[in-house]
């Protein structure tokens, strides 16, 4: 009985934590080789962003010495009263929307033809991946001075037995031919992720379908879609990712002109703050576009996970 009252009353030692798979201690340890990466992350992305928004704050031109001062969220309120700034990112969503749609129907086009086996094809698709691999200040380059030109263009050329010989296509459309060189080198990407999702069909599916007696066009609508259709939706999303913050192709083919009829977001915001020196407004309009591509970002992200996460619980 005394033992039993002596055990009741000594306090219990605090117990010791666990150390080994699945501890805390043991996620800590396996993170620690991750730290220096997200430092240096930080670092780079995040703090210029905070910069930014601190300048954002402020009514500062360079080319008025003392013009430095806080003015608060006026910038902001400019940005969203600015009639360029809505013409400029109406031109950044047809750019965008138009060259992803119309690099995937063409990368699917392409996809469909080399998941065909056929003499040559090794290299028909070595010379289709070839404008990817260009740098997009070359290929930007390639389109102005080597296709698009008026005088020596090789469209021109082609074009001249229908009346088209000296047409400057630059200068009278400048945001479909900024369109035409982004769709000749992301239609490659397209074409590669969609023959990646056709070459992953399962074979036995496609036999089955075919031997109950389903069309071609029956087997591509009911099952080949359906299975494209996450592949689809990553080209997509990754093709509005980078396309968005296009600048290559636009400085170096139309410089934004003529006037602003081929600018889109980032080269605006590039004019406003090192040719018109203009740096709260910019700033502020830098912050506007980064939250809503973020926001734009985010959702198709978490829609593609949702598809993928969808078909591997289907399977």
């Amino acid at each position: 009985m005394t033992a039993t009252l002596e055990a009741a009353t000594t306090p219990s030692r605090p117990a010791r934590p666990e150390r080994g798979p699945g501890s805390k201690s043991d996620g800590w340890i396996r993170r620690a080789p991750l730290l220096p990466a997200l430092i240096f992350t930080f670092i780079v992305t995040q703090l210029p962003f905070v910069v930014t928004i601190f300048y954002s704050l402020q009514s500062w031109n360079l080319v008025r010495p003392g013009s430095q001062h806080f003015v608060w969220f006026e910038n902001y309120a400019r940005v969203f009263t600015d009639n360029q700034f809505r013409t400029v990112a109406l031109n950044t969503v047809v750019l965008t929307v138009g060259s992803v749609l119309i690099a995937v129907a063409l990368g699917l086009l392409l996809a469909l033809l080399l998941n065909r086996a056929f003499f040559g094809r090794g290299f028909v698709r070595t010379l289709l991946i070839t404008p990817f691999l260009i740098t997009p200040v070359a290929a930007a380059l390639l389109w102005k001075t080597v296709l698009l030109d008026p005088t020596y263009g090789l469209v021109n050329f082609v074009l001249s037995p229908f009346g088209a010989s000296h047409v400057d296509w630059i200068s009278k459309f400048p945001l479909m031919a900024v369109m035409m060189a982004l769709v000749w080198q992301w239609t490659p990407f397209m074409m590669l992720l969609i023959l990646a999702g056709l070459q992953s069909q399962p074979a036995d599916v496609l036999e089955a379908a075919g031997v109950d007696g389903a069309s071609n066009f029956a087997i591509f609508r009911e099952i080949t879609v359906p299975h494209l259709r996450r592949f689809i939706e990553l080209g997509i999303v990754l093709g509005t990712i980078y396309l968005i913050n296009q600048f290559d192709a636009i400085y170096m083919m139309t410089s934004g002109g003529p006037g602003i009829a081929s600018s889109n977001l980032p080269f605006y915001i590039y004019q406003r703050a090192f040719l018109g020196f203009d740096i709260g407004q910019s700033a502020a309009m830098g912050v506007v576009v980064a939250l809503l591509t973020t926001i734009v970002s985010t959702f198709a992200l978490r829609l593609i996970f949702r598809t993928f996460s969808g078909n591997e619980e289907s399977a």
